[in-house]
């Protein structure tokens, strides 16, 4: 069984931020970002029980340096390592005093994680995934190689959460902790993959759950008009205000808040949205009186934030603010397991009337398609898709157009012959490759994938293959990771006992 462990990072600094998460999630781990020593100490009051609490002192400031320490002893049921730097040596002594037993000083460097993650990881390691019960609220163990039932939530208004990976089991695990901790959350994810779902289960759960989640998209109105549908405005504001009318903020008085696609928010709206949320108050348009509001704040953005900070898109101090914890939303490419379920619950929840004369019964081939396609647009993306299958009501359209996109696709990525060969100092793969039939191919490079987690980069080198070779080879035979065959072995099966009962 396949273990992981959970790492609480207390880190200031973007780059650091970048490079733990990256290392560490990249062995497998789960990592929680704050930004703030309050901040992880009410993630830790409010029970989080991480295996790791990584945090950095600050040489900026000794005060923040020392708040570290405190942290440190709050957290001293877990493994502590805090990042220093070399000339830090009295907070190294006070650290060790307390029991901190691991440092890594700056600037820390990918051996350093790996390093530390060996030290702890035996007496550290947790099952993966936990799959969360929600009648006992306990964790029950299963293992990550077995398919697992979906688990299915309803969130009202024709919305639902679906989890059958252990990605989104874990994001589902981290959305109930959240719930109960009044912070900010911002959830990061492509376009379509479900970042307004987590926001209504984070609130589902929350202590605001009795009032209103109000949602406004900030990419779908200019800047004069979102800052009316914020903050509202007074009579006479502008051309067209003949009456006073409240924003969403006070709308939202004691509920939640998602600011939808946060990062399409022009420079001077962030600067006076930053302010409301380090205050609570913000004045109407063309109002004199300020207003003060108890809202919790949900933010969502397709943005690549680390691009959107250097191109100066977003500010800095506001991203930190929103920031206080971040969900990332796996794309459903990443979590195909899921695909055959989603189909299902789509074709049921789809109207009656749309469904007459439709046969629901999914074919077996293309389930399959649906599931090696990449799906760029994701669930939405999806769901658009079986919507038109069941309006057409021609399954083998439906079948082509998948398989034609999936050729497409496999064309585009097949790479030049140069890039098929191993490079010429690596052995082995250059002779297997013309000497085996294609089903020796197969199996080598499925096993290569299972092994690795289905990280295509490390089972690529494994392989002594180029990336994108690995991509193509991917494509050309349809692979899929142990788990996505099971699921839709297990999908069909189901489908095959459900219509003989019929």
């Amino acid at each position: 069984m396949k273990s992981f462990f959970l790492v609480l990072a207390v880190l200031r600094h973007s780059e650091t931020r970048s490079l733990v998460k990256s290392a560490l999630e990249d062995a497998g781990h789960r990592v929680i970002e704050s930004e703030s020593y309050a901040q992880a100490q009410s993630l830790l009051s409010n029970g989080l029980d991480p295996d790791l609490l990584l945090v950095e002192s600050s040489a900026a400031s000794s005060a923040e340096g020392f708040g570290s320490l405190g942290l440190a002893e709050a957290a001293s049921a877990s493994s502590v390592c805090m990042i220093v730097g070399a000339h830090e040596q009295i907070l190294r002594e006070r650290a060790a005093a307390l029991g901190v037993q691991h440092f890594i000083e700056n600037p820390v460097t990918p051996g350093d994680l790996q390093f530390l993650a060996k030290k702890i990881q035996k007496s550290a390691a947790r099952p993966l995934p936990a799959v969360f019960d929600l009648g006992s609220q306990q964790f029950a163990t299963q293992p990550v190689d077995m398919p697992v039932s979906p688990l299915l939530e309803e969130l009202g208004d024709g919305r639902y959460f679906l989890a059958a990976s252990p990605a989104m089991v874990e994001l589902h695990r981290q959305a109930r902790l959240l719930a109960d901790v009044d912070v900010t959350v911002l959830i990061l994810g492509e376009s379509g993959t479900g970042k307004e779902v987590i926001a209504h289960l984070i609130h589902k759960y929350s202590p605001r759950s009795r009032q209103k989640l109000l949602n406004v998209n900030c990419a779908a109105l200019p800047a004069e008009l979102l800052e009316s549908e914020l903050f509202g405005h007074q009579q006479g504001a502008f051309t067209g205000a003949v009456k006073d009318r409240a924003g969403r903020f006070e709308q939202a008085n004691r509920g939640t808040l998602l600011l939808d696609e946060i990062g399409e928010i022009s420079a001077p709206l962030q600067a006076k949205l930053l302010h409301v949320l380090e205050d609570g108050q913000f004045t109407r348009l063309g109002g004199q009186e300020s207003t003060r509001v108890d809202v919790r704040i949900l933010a969502a953005t397709n943005v690549h934030i680390e691009s959107a900070l250097e191109e100066k898109r977003l500010r800095e101090d506001l991203y930190y603010r929103l920031s206080a914890f971040t969900i990332h939303v796996p794309p459903l490419r990443e979590r195909r397991e899921e695909i055959p379920y989603l189909i299902e619950e789509t074709v049921r929840r789809a109207p009656a009337e749309m469904k007459s004369g439709f046969d629901c019964r999914l074919s077996p081939r293309l389930i399959d398609a649906a599931v090696q396609y990449d799906w760029r647009g994701n669930v939405r993306e999806l769901r658009n898709f079986v919507t038109r299958t069941i309006i057409m009501r021609d399954q083998d359209a439906a079948l082509r157009e998948l398989e034609t996109k999936i050729d497409a696709r496999g064309a585009a990525l097949q790479p030049s012959s140069a890039e098929l060969e191993p490079s010429p100092h690596r052995s082995g793969m250059r002779s297997i490759l013309r000497d085996m039939k294609d089903r020796t191919e197969v199996q080598m490079i499925q096993e290569a994938l299972d092994a690795a987690g289905w990280n295509r980069r490390h089972a690529a080198q494994h392989l002594n293959i180029s990336y994108r070779a690995l991509l193509y080879k991917i494509q050309q035979h349809r692979l899929a990771p142990r788990a996505v065959r099971a699921a839709g072995k297990d999908f069909r099966n189901a489908y095959s006992a459900r219509n003989a009962s019929v």
